[in-house]
């Protein structure tokens, strides 16, 4: 069976218990879609008291697992995002119960978004987008460019020793040491989600190893959309029907 049809092929997700689950989520691409630039992206009512619901009935145990950086969920999310955990820039950064921890910046990532925004001077279809602690190149409007693209990141991520981190149409370099598994497994082991069961939701190739790491706890990997997945046990086919699924848990 190829990958294509293992995916299309995984069952939706099974009842959660609540009580003893806590329960991870990415954010573009599961709770809204994926929008031309990132700054297109909103936020609906409908979805901020969705998440007030769930904190609610998972008393607390909810976090958000991004790429974005925390300024930015904020931003988004408004008051909600200070009921829940929230992991940023891909697990570099994190605020919980009223504790914030992040790196420092490296001036590194300076350098990247000046040879960025070179490359793209003469590529309109190009954006940089500048994060708390990485620096991303979107070419979702010129996706015949992913090959050059993903070479010219990769070999500036190695000659800055900054981490490439690719996506959907989006080559982004950071700050290395962490990934969205290490936030999931961090996550899970401080209270007051330590000894329950992680359910993980996320749709993109940085989310397979957040996927990984919940099942490598015994948790519910739930993959979102059509991506190839090694990790996932479960799948949704977009973030209509995640919404769904979340609205069914706290029915």
């Amino acid at each position: 069976m190829t990958m294509e049809a293992q995916v299309t092929s995984l069952p939706p997700p099974e009842p959660v218990t609540i009580a003893s689950s806590s329960l991870l989520l990415d954010f573009d691409g599961t709770l809204v879609p994926i929008a031309e630039t990132p700054d297109a992206v909103t936020v609906d009512r409908g979805l901020v008291d969705l998440l007030a619901r769930l904190s609610t009935a998972f008393e607390g145990r909810v976090a958000i697992v991004s790429g974005r950086s925390i300024a930015q969920l904020d931003l988004l999310l408004g008051p909600v995002a200070r009921r829940m955990a929230l992991s940023g820039s891909h697990g570099c950064e994190y605020r919980w119960n009223g504790v914030d921890a992040r790196p420092v910046r490296p001036p590194e990532l300076n350098i990247v978004a000046e040879q960025f925004q070179l490359f793209i001077k003469d590529r309109p279809d190009m954006l940089v987008e500048i994060k708390s602690y990485g620096v991303a190149l979107h070419y979702r409007r010129a996706p015949q460019e992913e090959r050059t693209v993903t070479m010219m990141a990769s070999a500036m991520a190695e000659a800055t020793g900054l981490a490439f981190q690719p996506g959907q149409m989006v080559a982004e370099i950071r700050v290395p040491g962490s990934d969205k598994g290490v936030a999931v497994t961090r996550l899970m082991g401080c209270a007051p989600m330590l000894g329950t069961v992680p359910v993980y939701l996320g749709d993109d190739a940085t989310d397979e190893v957040a996927l990984a790491a919940t099942a490598a706890l015994g948790g519910m990997a739930i993959t979102v959309g059509q991506r190839p997945t090694l990790s996932a046990h479960y799948r949704l086919a977009c973030p209509a029907a995640v919404r769904d699924w979340l609205e069914e848990l706290v029915a």
